[in-house]
């Protein structure tokens, strides 16, 4: 496979789409394992409602990673979603890892995922364009 058709704007939409459906799932599938391994002890209830609300979470996400998997992206898709589905979940991250300090290390792997969204979202934008203009890919979708 050239270089070329592995560097596509199709294939930046589907590592976007692995990240959500594979963190998503990760929630939604194990939600005890998440509390354990995301939260400080002191903040770790154990409950089913925390369960629960991880769970939803993730199920949302794995939503959104199937949505991004069977769509077409467009330039502005790519940029938009790699801002607005990244940068309020630094301020997220930084608040609770930094500052109110609930969170272990482990849910740095969040804040590489967003690290991972923002990337595809900035790249998928430029790539989505030259394919466009180089006539690779229609506008239309």
């Amino acid at each position: 496979m050239s270089r070329q058709k592995l560097v596509s704007s199709r294939n930046i939409q589907s590592v976007l789409a692995v990240v959500f459906i594979g963190l998503g799932g990760w929630c939604l599938f194990w939600p005890g394992v998440v509390e354990q391994l995301g939260f400080k002890p002191e903040y770790r209830h154990g409950s089913a409602t925390t369960a629960l609300l991880i769970g939803c979470f993730g199920a949302q996400a794995v939503l959104v990673g199937a949505i991004i998997a069977l769509s077409e992206f467009r330039p502005h898709t790519f940029l938009v979603f790699g801002l607005i589905g990244s940068l309020p979940f630094f301020a997220f991250n930084w608040y609770f890892y930094f500052v109110a300090q609930m969170f272990t290390h482990w849910m740095l792997l969040d804040f590489v995922g967003n690290l991972i969204i923002l990337a595809c979202g900035v790249g998928g934008f430029y790539l989505k364009r030259r394919e466009i203009r180089d006539g690779l890919q229609t506008a239309s979708r």
